[in-house]
């Protein structure tokens, strides 16, 4: 099969309207070094490393080699999950929420595969569930909600997609956060101090279900340097606490962690899992080289720090070994020169000249392991540090050198 290639700016819509709206404006709001043609930004060395707790934490994984069928890859998400978690949290009637990501109109790996919602569902309907319900909202590129005024739809984008059937057809009810209204959201702290300055508003929905479980892909971030698990809570947000995140972004990385840290996310996340039988090795999160291993995984953990230090290796792998690396530019991947300048010309496109001006800067962090990803970090500072990854071979088909260069990572 041919790999396709997705070079960014010149194939996404939104980030043409985006490019064509700085030049347009390019005498005042978004001047042409806010797009980084005057330079590179200067990279930051990377935060000291954290601490390594005593924890050790179960991470199931299974190989899935290229060209399995669908129903197979059905049966591996399943038992993916069942290694993970003993499922004692969920109790007979209980209602659980699964949050996919569902950032932009393009489909797996630029946002989760039907085919995890649709097994995940159908797990939790039989293990007991009294109600799933599959939710999200797109960034604000495609979906753009305050009090009095809305741009596109969350159910749209979910519906091309193909995760509002996939969702239905296995017997979940799929709520909208556009469409509950912009006053049903509530306002949350992170449990420990951190950056943010307002409240994090997060849908009310989260205050009645019992569970929470995360469907995240795998890809590269043109602005964050990764999107796994922890990033994936962006989309929890409402579009007033977004304005916080991209323009206050002197902190942009520890806000990503932090968002996880709310009470309620924290009380109610029961489990992370990604298929990445394809990767987003570049560019992302909505465009970039989709990398199709000959041999994909799926994984799952009830920790999702242990998730995303299992994700950051795999991205990391197929990088390294399933990317051309002439995918891996300046221009096809943008995230190691010029990340602040392209979120500050976003703040101005989405919000306006007055958050343009007040924009505070940030650095690109070099991620060449769990040590080095400032989002990761972050959140083992918060959760008391590195827990010491146990990837259960699932199937017995995981290859050596695979686990071994994700331990590796992760260390």
């Amino acid at each position: 099969m041919n790999q396709p290639e997705y070079p960014g700016l010149h194939h996404c819509p939104g980030r043409r309207r985006f490019l064509k709206a700085a030049g347009l404006t390019g005498a005042g709001m978004l001047a042409l070094n806010t797009f980084g043609c005057a330079g590179s930004t200067p990279q930051k060395k990377p935060a000291a490393p954290p601490d390594i707790s005593d924890l050790a934490v179960r991470v199931g994984v299974q190989a899935i080699p290229k060209g399995t069928a669908d129903a197979d890859i059905f049966k591996a998400i399943q038992r993916t999950a069942e290694a993970a978690t003993d499922f004692a949290w969920l109790s007979k009637g209980d209602v659980v929420f699964i949050k996919p990501v569902a950032n932009s109109p393009n489909p797996y790996p630029a946002t989760t595969a039907p085919m995890a919602v649709r097994a995940m569902t159908s797990l939790l309907l039989s293990k007991g569930a009294g109600k799933v319900i599959v939710g999200d909202k797109p960034g604000v590129m495609s979906v753009y909600h305050e009090k009095d005024k809305r741009r596109g739809s969350s159910r749209e984008i979910m519906t091309r997609l193909g995760l509002h059937a996939a969702a239905d057809e296995a017997g979940a009810e799929v709520h909208y956060f556009d469409e509950a209204g912009y006053d049903a959201y509530s306002g949350y702290r992170p449990m420990n101090p951190g950056h943010w300055k307002g409240e994090l508003m997060l849908p009310d929905i989260l205050n009645h279900v019992d569970h929470i479980v995360l469907l995240p892909r795998v890809s590269r971030h043109v602005l964050a340097g990764t999107t796994l698990g922890l990033k994936a809570a962006v989309g929890w947000l409402r579009d007033d606490s977004r304005l916080e995140f991209h323009r206050d972004a002197d902190s942009f990385f520890e806000k990503i962690a932090e968002i996880n840290d709310t009470s309620v996310l924290r009380q109610k996340l029961r489990l992370t899992l990604s298929l990445a039988t394809e990767v987003l090795s570049t560019y992302g999160p909505d465009k970039g080289y989709a990398a199709q291993p000959n041999t994909g995984l799926a994984f799952a953990s009830e920790s999702l720090l242990a998730h995303d230090m299992t994700a950051l290796g795999w991205l990391l792998w197929n990088r390294e070994f399933e990317t051309p690396q002439g995918q891996i530019s300046w221009f096809g991947d943008p995230y190691t020169g010029i990340p602040s300048s392209l979120n500050r010309g976003f703040v101005g496109y989405i919000w306006g000249l007055s958050h343009w001006l007040d924009y505070t800067h940030y650095d690109p962090v070099p991620i060449t392991s769990v040590q080095t990803d400032p989002v990761i970090t972050r959140a083992a500072q918060l959760w008391g540090g590195l827990p010491r990854l146990e990837l259960e071979d699932v199937n017995g088909n995981l290859p050596h050198t695979i686990r071994d260069y994700l331990l590796a990572k992760a260390t």
